[in-house]
């Protein structure tokens, strides 16, 4: 406005009027119906009706939305609502394919440390991300190894319908077998024969099975925080069967594979879980404690009570990427032998064969790792935060005004390739004798032990791949291939 040679900017905050969801046909871009209820994506959206409409409150709603994984494409339309002074939203919607069947093969989280085929696996899996329209997922998965396998249903409801903390609850059924050998298996190396106890059987092949039915909740608890309570049911015993076609209850050495002296121990498990995350332009840091009670409701049914901790923080100083990490863990009561805390390994302490430190009550390892880039690449992604309306995903919008849609902006980074160093510390406290039958001390496992070597990383879909040489204070030298950090 233009009054005595003044000009006079009128500015006023526009009110969002009302939120509609608008589904559009992935080929054609048209209006269609959806198979999401329109209330689970409202309720995802901070945007709500009365409030000062925010453009980059939108686009924190955009990429919510996104990370929910139903949907390929989103953006929000604002229009006005006539000549109200208020905005009314419009947030179109492309859905993805909502579930189907997958076949795929990798490496287990223990590497290839015993021979070439002991780490790769195969799977098989069918997935529903968007069960009844709720966003909640359904996954069935069955994969196998030479020595692992594992059968698992999981139904996910990332938001529990009509709770306002965001609690998501997680429904398991599991039906695995896997390697007992780290703690019953043969001695650790060809020149470390036991000399303390004469081996009642030369069969060294232990498999443990193991069938789960658990319900977890986690949600929010403060900035930073969050939290998870469950409880489950295990029943897990050896699974190999002497001459006679029974379940072999003791392992070579004669010690008992069981607590409870049958072919099983059940367990009744109450879990709590907390855990601190924050990450930042020049590191991150992770902690996670973790507590187990046995219940024991029906006399035989394990009393115990299991603590764990883990803490992880990363951070940049120029080119080196510094990581040190830690972990422990207490049990307290009955402990059937083959959940004893193995320590030694690609996941552990490097140099050493997998379990070859000790297998105890109690437990403790850290790590240090430096690694540096060996060689540079550019990734280079689009930016696009506006685009007019009259694209084809959001035709109808109206000419000329503007939306906000997903993206992601360049960047570029150092990778694949790293070079590390890294030192890695483990010990039992001297627990191992505790655990019943003591199969550490039948293999003469030193309890504590280091390990000191380098390597490289490459980066992959899966993780980083690692390949790395370690030296152990024992002399002894040793290859690790694994997949993903060192925990």
């Amino acid at each position: 406005m233009l009054s005595g040679g003044v000009i006079r900017l009128l500015v006023s905050e526009a009110e969002v009027n009302n939120i509609t969801i608008r589904f559009l046909d992935r080929k054609t871009g048209e209006p269609t119906v959806g198979k999401t209820r329109p209330e689970t994506l409202l309720r995802q959206l901070t945007t709500k009706k009365g409030q000062v409409y925010s453009l980059q409150q939108g686009r924190r709603d955009v990429e919510t939305v996104l990370t929910m994984g139903i949907m390929e494409d989103v953006s929000i339309v604002p229009q006005h609502a006539g000549d109200t002074g208020k905005v009314d939203l419009t947030m179109n919607v492309v859905e993805r394919v909502t579930g189907g069947f997958s076949a795929g093969g990798g490496i287990s989280g223990s590497g290839m440390t015993g021979g070439l085929l002991s780490g790769l696996i195969g799977s098989f899996a069918y997935s529903h991300r968007n069960v009844f329209g709720h966003n909640q997922k359904l996954n069935i998965s069955l994969e196998r190894g030479q020595h692992d396998s594992s059968f698992k249903i999981n139904y996910t409801d990332p938001w529990i319908e009509g709770d306002d903390k965001r609690t998501s609850r997680l429904i398991t059924v599991q039906n695995s077998r896997s390697s007992g050998t780290l703690v019953h298996g043969m001695s650790p190396g060809s020149n470390n024969t036991p000399d303390s106890r004469t081996p009642v059987s030369s069969d060294g092949v232990v498999t443990i099975g193991r069938q789960i039915a658990s319900v977890d909740y986690s949600r929010p608890l403060r900035p930073k925080w969050s939290g998870t309570g469950g409880i489950s049911f295990q029943r897990a015993g050896p699974l190999q069967r002497d001459e006679n076609g029974q379940i072999k209850i003791a392992d070579m050495y004669g010690a008992p594979l069981t607590f409870s002296g049958k072919a099983y121990d059940d367990m009744l498990l109450a879990k709590l879980e907390t855990m601190y995350a924050d990450s930042g332009e020049h590191g991150s840091s992770m902690l996670v404690f973790n507590m187990e009670q046995g219940l024991p409701v029906l006399p035989e049914w394990l009393f115990f009570n299991r603590l764990n901790i883990r803490a992880r923080h990363e951070m940049r100083i120029g080119l080196a990427h510094c990581i040190a990490s830690f972990s422990g863990g207490k049990v307290i009561g009955d402990l059937a032998p083959h959940e004893a805390f193995a320590i030694g390994g690609t996941n552990s302490v490097r140099g050493y064969e997998e379990g070859a430190v000790g297998s105890g009550r109690s437990c403790a390892v850290s790590s240090v790792e430096i690694s540096v880039p060996m060689n540079r690449a550019q990734q280079r992604r689009t930016h696009r935060l506006f685009e007019p309306c009259n694209s084809k995903k959001s035709q109808g919008a109206g000419t000329g005004q503007h939306h906000i849609h997903y993206s992601q902006g360049s960047m570029q980074q150092f990778g694949p390739v790293e070079g590390a160093i890294f030192g890695d510390y483990g010990t039992d406290f001297g627990s191992g004798q505790t655990v019943p039958g003591d199969p550490a001390g039948a293999r003469n496992k030193p309890g504590n032990g280091y390990g000191y070597g380098a390597g490289i990383r490459v980066d992959s879909p899966l993780g980083p791949l690692r390949l790395e040489y370690a030296l152990n204070n024992q002399g002894l030298r040793r290859f690790h291939f694994g997949v993903g950090y060192h925990n």
